[in-house]
């Protein structure tokens, strides 16, 4: 691991494993980003489906393959340090596919880097809260859950909100933008009425009978819908 300033603040940098598909496909791209104590392989069925294009998808710090820093090493900005690292390989926009906590990512990204991102594709995914109290109540369950689980020390603070920023920048963001949720997935189907209202929404999906992780079980309507970017582009 080394330390680097970037922004002017300091940052751990780790081994961020990445497996990408090549393809001879003009087309965007597609990186995948998981979701919290997931890991790149929940992927693989989805990627399989899009075989025809360049994907990648990579393991967050703390998760998978990838290095688990110290506690205190897993803010948003040393992650979206990590995605600038792994994006650095494409010379072109990239098409950012991320499911929940990894669409929060995405959409940060997007705003940090917005001339690097061609679409977005936000699964099962949330802008994060306005309302302090809602944001604790949100980093409460996170530590509860993160106790009864076997994470690197440290590592829930990845899938924590300390802002509003995301929520509040969100209607400055153009790229199209395709939205994924489960009709079963009642915690995470409000963002999408929210993402409709702020953002580039070219297409929305409820996929029946899908619950949270819809990529895992669905992964054809899924790949189905991130192509609708395909379309747009056209």
């Amino acid at each position: 691991m080394v330390r680097v300033v970037l922004n002017g603040k300091l940052v751990v940098v780790v081994h961020i494993n990445v497996t990408v598909t090549p393809t001879d496909s003009v087309l965007p791209p597609i990186v995948f980003t998981h979701g919290w104590v997931d890991n790149s392989t929940v992927w693989n069925s989805v990627r399989r489906e899009l075989g025809d294009r360049t994907t990648m998808a990579w393991d967050l710090r703390g998760h998978g393959q990838s290095d688990s820093p110290p506690p205190g090493e897993y803010g948003r900005e040393a992650v979206l340090a990590d995605l600038q690292h792994v994006l650095g390989q494409f010379d072109k926009p990239v098409v950012l596919a991320g499911h929940s906590l990894g669409g929060y990512l995405s959409l940060a990204y997007t705003l940090q880097h917005p001339e690097q991102v061609a679409g977005l594709a936000l699964i099962a995914s949330g802008p994060g809260f306005r309302n302090a109290d809602a944001r604790e109540q949100w980093n409460r369950a996170v530590d509860l859950s993160a106790a009864k689980l076997d994470l690197p020390a440290g590592s829930e603070e990845i899938s924590k909100h300390t802002d509003s920023w995301v929520l509040d920048e969100l209607g400055t963001i153009t790229a199209p933008t395709v939205v994924i949720v489960g009709e079963n997935d009642k915690r995470f189907q409000p963002a999408m009425k929210v993402f409709e209202a702020k953002l580039n929404v070219i297409h929305s999906a409820v996929i029946g009978g899908a619950g949270h992780s819809v990529h895992r079980k669905y992964p054809g309507p899924v790949a189905a819908a991130i192509r609708q970017l395909d379309v747009a582009r056209n």
